[in-house]
């Protein structure tokens, strides 16, 4: 017979017989052994071992005393009772009218029934919009039917008569900026309204007439603390980064981009372009020069009194513009502009200087939106 090791008890062979035969469970996390407790074999109870009898002692009289008198004791005044602090049952909120306030349960029951109500009502206007869409999409002409409205003499008068009534090389700026300037210049709007919405909502406030971004001196010189909004407390406001090679290729490219941007502009009555492609390469090199040198820097010839002025003067000039031309042509008069010689920069009656309008305010949007999410403001 083999000799039974020292270590039995803790060796793996053991822990995996324990295991099969369900006595521990490994899966528990204490390790709790499950096995049924072992019986332990009985023992017969010890009989009662016999006391010797003992004699009562017998009681021994005691002395008889006299009861103490009673000492009487000072009468003590009751004490006052502490008046205790009268809680005040909240006031209920008033209710126009005079009606009765509303309990907590009828409150949030009426929030839910809302957001429910809310729920739904959005689910049928958007289904309702859809319909619209799709009822309108059904009565579209066929295409490539010859009766279609594309298909009608504005087309024509357009390629045939476009270059004599406007004096614009490019067919296209003369039809957006000649017979359907209204057109643009309701889109101009937008995009003048799209940016004063992004400035209300992005806009950091500050006090009257503190720059953000700027520090303040002392009387002696020595720049004090700089209070700023939460909102500014971030390194945008710290820009440049001194990146040294952003710098020199804007140095180069800024000028570059700008004239290009012009250029663009300037031909868009005798080539591609026109105002809002340069807009927005004019755009785009103001943005470059903000991110290589900085807010600071940039605000010296460009800050939000520069950005007002130029799109309201464009905005009007372009709407007084066309409604001198609207109105004499509507009323078979003759406006005065001359169209100049077809081909030439100074040519096209105003759709020159409306191409300028378009692209001034095109620039500044685009400069307006990324200021604004850049750092709350222009």
């Amino acid at each position: 017979m083999s000799r039974q090791r020292d270590n039995y008890q803790q060796s793996f062979w053991r822990k995996f017989r324990q295991w099969v035969d369900g006595e521990v469970d490994t899966l528990t996390a204490e390790r709790m052994e499950s096995a049924a407790p072992v019986l332990q074999p009985e023992t017969a109870a010890p009989a009662p071992v016999p006391q010797p009898e003992t004699a009562v002692p017998a009681p021994v009289p005691q002395p008889e005393t006299a009861a103490p008198a009673p000492v009487p004791q000072p009468e003590t005044a009751a004490p006052a009772p502490v008046p205790q602090p009268q809680t005040v049952a909240p006031a209920s909120h008033p209710q126009p009218n005079g009606a009765p306030a509303l309990s907590p349960v009828t409150e949030g029951r009426g929030l839910r029934l809302y957001n429910r109500f809310y729920q739904i009502m959005s689910v049928l206007l958007c289904m309702g919009i859809i319909l619209v869409l799709l009822w309108t999409i059904a009565y579209l002409p066929v295409f490539g039917n010859a009766g279609n409205p594309d298909n009608n003499e504005v087309s024509a008068r357009y390629i045939e008569q476009g270059l004599k009534e406007t004096g614009a090389m490019n067919m296209v700026t003369g039809m957006i900026l000649d017979y359907r300037a209204f057109d643009t210049f309701g889109e101009s709007c937008v995009l003048f309204i799209a940016s004063c919405c992004v400035l209300v909502l992005l806009r950091v406030d500050t006090a009257p007439g503190e720059n953000p971004g700027k520090k303040k001196h002392g009387a002696a010189g020595d720049p004090a603390q700089v209070h700023l909004p939460e909102q500014l407390v971030d390194d945008r406001i710290f820009e440049p980064k001194n990146d040294i090679i952003l710098q020199k290729c804007a140095t180069v490219l800024v000028p570059v981009i700008l004239m290009f941007g012009v250029y663009i502009i300037l031909n868009g009555h005798l080539s591609p372009g026109g105002g809002f492609s340069g807009g927005a390469v004019m755009g785009s090199g103001l943005i470059l020069y903000l991110n290589a040198f900085g807010f600071r820097k940039t605000e010296r010839f460009f800050n939000e009194k520069v950005y007002r002025r130029i799109t309201v003067s464009a905005l009007t000039f372009y709407c007084l513009a066309k409604s001198y031309s609207f109105f004499t042509g509507a009323n078979h008069l003759e406006s005065g502009i001359p169209l100049g010689t077809a081909g030439a920069i100074l040519s096209s009656g105003l759709i020159l200087p409306l191409n300028i309008c378009v692209g001034l305010v095109v620039a500044c949007t685009m400069y307006a939106f990324y200021t604004l999410f850049r750092k709350g403001g222009i």
